[in-house]
């Protein structure tokens, strides 16, 4: 829990410092703050680590297709419902799509996405291809998955990877794509099939919520300091921060997150996503914020007055009790989780032998599409 390297800049008056200067025991003389009083900002750091995922689950993607082939490993004809249908967009050639009514997210068929990796639990369990936990979260199901789940991950993760780093989001995408994976595993049934990619967006979701949980009295500070900026009046400055300010910019972070959650989710109804990955993407990624995304706290201190000028430093850095608490608290759920869903997983057995419904989680079968039913 170390804090970035710090670029200098000068602080307004610390929170209080009003009513402080009120007992100045020079009232003629203005108090002022000296020229050494400065704040800690976080490192910009400039994102790259998110642009190359998505170039990379395009390319992916291409691959995949050409992998598909439909035009040639389908005939150009295939039977759905009793209705003979052709590839989808033919003018692609061999990168069309499977027919519309075998997968309407424009994508590959069930058989290519077993064949390149995707999460199938009789091979992750019977035929010893645990990597399929990692593989499947470069994998989408169709056009469609790859297009929204993409604009969602720039959305969201090139302001993370700004603030935190390339590092600290990498571990986060790859760990909640790996916990979403396990989770959906588990309650896969046998003959059904899933692409993962969408737990490491919710994954950085779920983080970026953690991470204003874990953060929240740093918000306040600053938005404490924005105030005594432009501020005259201090009764007006406490208003503002306890009424307004900080609540709007929370509310507006996590109205981002439901907005963008609620709209990826809704593809999880559909067959080859799944929701399961998201559920375990997203429990993943908010534990994980708390571990990984723990910024220190700043405070002030007012040290004496020089005739009549209070003379104001920074307390060092450090890290509050109930930050402690919730990176100790986060780090042991995660790796009893992990450990226990990867302990169940191998063991061979189902979850869905003990939860009848689960399964709808990962698909939910309508009249206008069907589950997979892959052996």
């Amino acid at each position: 829990m170390s804090s970035q390297d710090p670029e200098a800049k000068e602080l307004p008056p610390p929170p209080g410092a009003a009513q402080i200067n009120q007992n100045n025991p020079h009232p003629n003389v203005s108090p002022s703050y000296p020229n050494h009083y400065k704040e800690t900002t976080e490192k910009r750091w400039t994102a790259w680590l998110v642009p190359m995922v998505v170039l990379a689950e395009i390319i992916f993607f291409v691959i995949v297709m050409f992998v598909n082939n439909c035009p040639d490993n389908n005939n150009d004809v295939v039977f759905m419902f009793g209705v003979r249908e052709r590839c989808t967009a033919r003018f692609l050639g061999r990168f069309a799509f499977q027919p519309w009514k075998e997968n309407r997210l424009l994508g590959p068929s069930t058989s290519t996405l077993v064949k390149v990796g995707a999460l199938h639990w009789w091979r992750v369990v019977h035929d010893h291809q645990g990597w399929r936990l990692f593989s499947a979260i470069w994998l989408h199901a169709g056009l469609i998955h790859l297009i929204i789940n993409l604009l969602s991950v720039i959305f969201v993760g090139i302001r993370l990877e700004q603030q935190f780093g390339f590092i600290k989001v990498g571990i986060i995408y790859v760990l909640s794509g790996f916990g979403g994976c396990i989770l959906a595993c588990i309650f896969l049934p046998w003959n059904d099939v899933t692409a993962g990619a969408s737990a490491p967006l919710f994954g950085i979701l779920g983080a970026m919520l953690a991470e204003l949980l874990i953060n929240c009295t740093i918000y306040s500070n600053k938005v404490t300091a924005s105030i005594l900026r432009r501020s005259e009046n201090q009764t007006i400055r406490k208003f503002h921060l306890q009424a307004s300010f900080l609540p709007m910019m929370q509310v507006a972070a996590i109205f981002t997150l439901i907005v963008v959650g609620a709209i990826n989710a809704a593809l999880g109804i559909l067959p080859r996503v799944g929701n399961l990955t998201n559920i375990g993407g997203l429990a993943t990624g908010f534990l994980l914020g708390f571990i990984l995304l723990v910024r220190s706290q700043q405070g002030w201190n007012e040290r004496s007055y020089q005739s009549g000028v209070a003379i104001y430093n920074r307390i060092k850095s450090r890290h509050k009790p109930y930050q402690y608490i919730l990176w100790l608290m986060a780090l042991v759920i995660l790796i009893v989780g992990l450990t226990a869903g990867l302990v169940k997983l191998f063991k061979g057995k189902n979850g869905n032998m003990d939860c009848s419904w689960c399964h709808y989680l990962s698909c939910v079968p309508t009249s206008k599409w069907r589950c997979d039913t892959y052996t």
